[in-house]
């Protein structure tokens, strides 16, 4: 009888954890090991900018999967240990805090790393970061004290933290080197969008300026603008962005491209080695070139196209990039993928925030974003697969049913 197989994922996030229930559901039997370095269980990061911050939810409630399920499931969930090392050649990876596990299969789902801000003063205490479930922790520990809190970046993180700190009732300082929130995604004209909604919210926007340095003794008390303006709070975060996590990859060998370079079934440059969630720039089939996505939508079907493929199947990842947010009252959905466009389009009214917008490039809408405007989602994504060039007046037009421009 042959040995059974034994399966590692290094990184027990929402990528790994739902790519070892989708091996057990698949019938995998063999060992199932699942590497993490949090204390922790696995669970999703999008409650961390929102309903978790403000303590509106727990942490059941983020948790990927309820408490027993590891061991109901025979996965072997290693919390609190990295993997620190890999030899491609042998098939085997090291561990900290010590040991070695040999491995038939391999799955990289290590994510991304905050990136810091390197100006004076940045190592003063009050300077936070929101990435892991610890420093979400810290900073709601720091918001019940604080009644003043400066964001600094605009970007998805930042702009949630913001409104979940005035949906708390704190003073709000926004500061972004864009003109407008999310310029660099959306473009200017949708961003502008996302500054009235803060300024309605009574948020303090400082657009179009970069940070000079933070002030303070002990701990932070100011940050000076490129400009020479002096903005003042108690406590501060920085969402600028994240690294894909590739040191691991690096080091073994495989092929890198601002992330660990993966085809559509998710296989990396080493066979026996596989990559999903925000580490892996995967090659889209639908969109002709690689995408690195770091929201949500994909480590939660990324990390089961994975576990299938490590079985041998031939299971192509093609699903429409997808992500949503919440602000304030505004709730959005995004599909698509947009890295540049020649035109948008409206469907409804953007002044009222209750709109659909269309990102075309040549003809073709390549993403789209419904705001405030439900039950669409599946629409605009299979116009976005449809790769079908639609007259943008009847992309304006709201009694065109959206079913009907890919219909056959």
């Amino acid at each position: 009888m042959a040995a059974k197989q034994t399966f590692v994922i290094a990184g027990a996030s929402l990528a790994g954890a739902k790519a070892a229930e989708t091996l057990r559901a698949e019938g995998f039997d063999g060992r199932l090991v699942l590497v993490g370095e949090e204390a922790v269980r696995p669970y999703e990061r999008p409650p961390l900018s929102k309903s978790y911050l403000r303590g509106e939810v727990g942490f059941d409630d983020a948790a990927v999967h309820a408490e027993d399920f590891y061991q109901e499931q025979e996965i072997e969930l290693l919390t609190s240990t990295t993997v620190t090392s890999i030899d491609p050649v042998s098939k085997r990876v090291t561990l900290d805090p010590g040991g070695s596990l040999a491995y038939d299969q391999l799955l990289l789902t290590t994510g991304a790393s905050t990136r810091t801000i390197s100006i004076p003063g940045a190592d003063l205490d009050g300077v936070y970061y929101l990435r892991s479930l610890a420093s979400c922790d810290a900073l709601r520990d720091a918001l019940t004290r604080a009644s003043r809190l400066v964001v600094i970046g605009a970007g998805w993180i930042g702009s949630e933290v913001a409104a979940s700190a005035r949906q708390m009732g704190k003073e709000v300082a926004l500061i972004e080197a864009a003109q407008v929130p999310l310029e660099r995604v959306l473009g200017a004209e949708v961003g502008k969008m996302f500054r009235d909604l803060h300024a309605d919210n009574a948020v303090e926007l400082h657009m179009g300026v970069g940070v000079q340095a933070f002030g303070g003794s002990s701990s932070v008390e100011e940050v000076v603008l490129a400009d020479g303006t002096s903005v003042a709070g108690d406590i501060f975060v920085v969402g600028v962005g994240v690294d894909p996590r590739t040191e691991l990859a690096e080091d073994a060998g495989l092929d890198l491209d601002d992330g660990v370079v993966a085809d559509e079934r998710l296989a990396t440059s080493v066979p026996g080695i596989w990559a999903a969630g925000d580490v892996a720039n995967v090659w889209h089939p639908v969109f002709g070139t690689r995408i690195r996505l770091e929201h949500w939508s994909a480590a939660l079907n990324q990390g089961p196209v994975a576990g299938r493929n490590m079985l041998g199947r031939k299971v192509a990842y093609d699903k429409i990039p997808y992500f949503f947010s919440d602000q304030y009252d505004l709730g959005l959905e995004y599909n698509g993928f947009a890295r540049h466009w020649d035109q948008i389009v409206y469907r409804g009214d953007i002044d009222k925030r209750e709109v659909i917008v269309f990102w075309l490039d040549q003809g073709l809408v390549v993403a789209g974003m419904n705001v405030n405007v439900w039950d669409v989602s599946d629409q605009v994504a299979a116009l976005v697969a449809s790769k079908r060039r639609v007259d943008p007046e009847v992309l304006r037009d709201p009694s065109v049913d959206l079913a009907s421009l890919v219909a056959p």
